[in-house]
């Protein structure tokens, strides 16, 4: 029975729960900005394209340092990786609640955007070097979590603080996050190694959790491919692009959904600061249930495809009527905010489970890496194209129906393209041909 169970929680879950605890760290940082938009964008006197390009600002930064990331966290170790991120976006979040212009607006969004992307790579790797092939999905698909438990709980957090302590200002609480920051290097020094190896060393795992974790590896990158021609295994792949086209639609969907959702909720819809945190909670509340089941489908079936499917299909009717429902028709709202954050979260996890499934773990970092980069390039455009859609009328009024359309038309793309997926193991036979071995 001992042996069950430490097989069952093994140090390997406090690894897990300490990267999901800084993820959750990291999105009070993230999302503090798109919460308490409506109200920025009336302190500062923005304009609907305004907002959407300082959103979009921090993506740009996102993008590009989530290509850096996953070869860093190759290179150096997801630890020095994950600290220095930490670090960065946290000071940078206080910083945030000093600016006063447009343009120290989007300085502190791209920097933001630098210091939040050197984060989820490294995770991934992590969880990677920790946890057996075999339960690879699970496990990021319980990380993944932390993204919608933290879309959640954020708003909630902190239009109640603001509310409670500040009497609705937004810029005392941007101070405030200086704490859980502190709090996550410190969880990041005191529990985590980037391997189990260099935690067996100080005693701190089992024999059985390491006998278990190194017999079920999955693909093992072959000796007789140089260390320049690892990226090949993925570069020459073209389900790889596809699996990149995919997060493109996804992120964009999920992150052009999540930044002007507030401004929606106020502008077209008329609530109140505190209403508009807990209604824009819930789409993230139904997605954490979405996301885990998503992930074990992903180690039930073996395979992305269906589930990926089901995610983009779902998307496609219920983006496209949330932008119809009339003020007033809270229960038609509710329940397409609830169906929307369950079809925006389902194929989640999957994702990332999909390429640790397919490429030998050496590689996982930057592969998923350039895969998170194509997501936030999504990511960017998407808010920047909504600002445009936004129609304000001649009285103020603002309508999103076309933003909402545009959300459904990028879950169609993704849909279409998941039918070409490829998610057997990588064939490294023809990669050690091409590297003249």
């Amino acid at each position: 029975m001992s042996t069950v169970v430490k097989k069952v929680w093994g140090y390997r879950y406090v690894v897990l729960f300490i990267l999901w605890l800084l993820y959750i760290i990291n999105y009070f940082d993230r999302v503090a900005v798109l919460t308490f938009l409506p109200f920025i964008q009336k302190d500062m006197n923005l304009t609907p394209v305004q907002v959407g390009q300082i959103a979009s600002a921090f993506f740009f930064a996102y993008a590009i340092g989530q290509i850096t990331s996953g070869f860093l966290a190759d290179k150096f170790g997801p630890k020095k990786v994950m600290n220095v991120a930490i670090i960065t976006f946290t000071l940078v979040t206080v910083v945030t609640g000093f600016v006063k212009n447009f343009g120290q607006f989007i300085a502190v969004r791209i920097g933001l955007g630098l210091g939040e992307a050197h984060h989820f790579p490294p995770a991934a790797k992590a969880i990677s070097n920790w946890f057996p092939y075999s339960k690879r999905g699970t496990a990021l698909s319980i990380f993944n979590t932390s993204n919608y438990v933290g879309l959640a709980i954020v708003p909630i957090v902190l239009t109640s603080l603001s509310a409670a302590l500040f009497d609705g200002q937004w810029r005392p609480v941007f101070y405030m996050l200086a704490i859980p920051g502190v709090i996550g290097v410190l969880l990041l020094w005191a529990f985590f190694k980037d391997t189990p190896e260099e935690m067996y060393k100080k005693g701190k795992i089992s024999q059985a959790e390491m006998d278990l974790i190194q017999a079920d590896k999955g693909v093992a990158l072959p000796a007789s491919v140089a260390d320049k021609g690892k990226n090949k295994i993925y570069l020459k792949d073209m389900t790889f692009y596809i699996i990149c086209l995919i997060m493109f639609c996804q992120m964009g969907i999920l992150w052009g959904f999540t930044t002007w959702l507030s401004t929606f909720l106020v502008k077209q819809h008329g609530f109140n600061i505190k209403e508009m945190g807990y209604i824009a909670s819930l789409p993230s509340v139904i997605s954490i249930v979405s996301i885990l089941l998503g992930g074990w489908l992903m180690d039930k079936l073996g395979r992305m495809k269906p589930i990926a499917l089901i995610a983009n299909i779902g998307c496609i009717p219920v983006l496209w009527m949330i932008g119809t429902v009339e003020k007033g028709n809270i229960p038609v709202l509710l329940t397409m905010l609830l169906l929307s954050g369950f079809f925006v979260a389902f194929n989640s996890g999957s994702v990332t489970a999909a390429l640790q499934k397919r490429y030998p773990s050496e590689v996982v970092g930057g592969a998923t890496g350039l895969v998170n980069g194509s997501g936030q390039l999504g990511a960017f455009l998407t808010p920047l194209i909504a600002g445009y859609l936004v129609n304000v009328g001649n009285g103020g009024n603002f309508d999103f129906t076309n933003v909402f359309i545009y959300f459904s038309a990028l879950a169609g793309l993704a849909a279409v393209s998941a039918l070409f997926l490829k998610e057997k193991p990588i064939d490294l036979t023809k990669i050690v041909q091409s590297s003249g071995q």
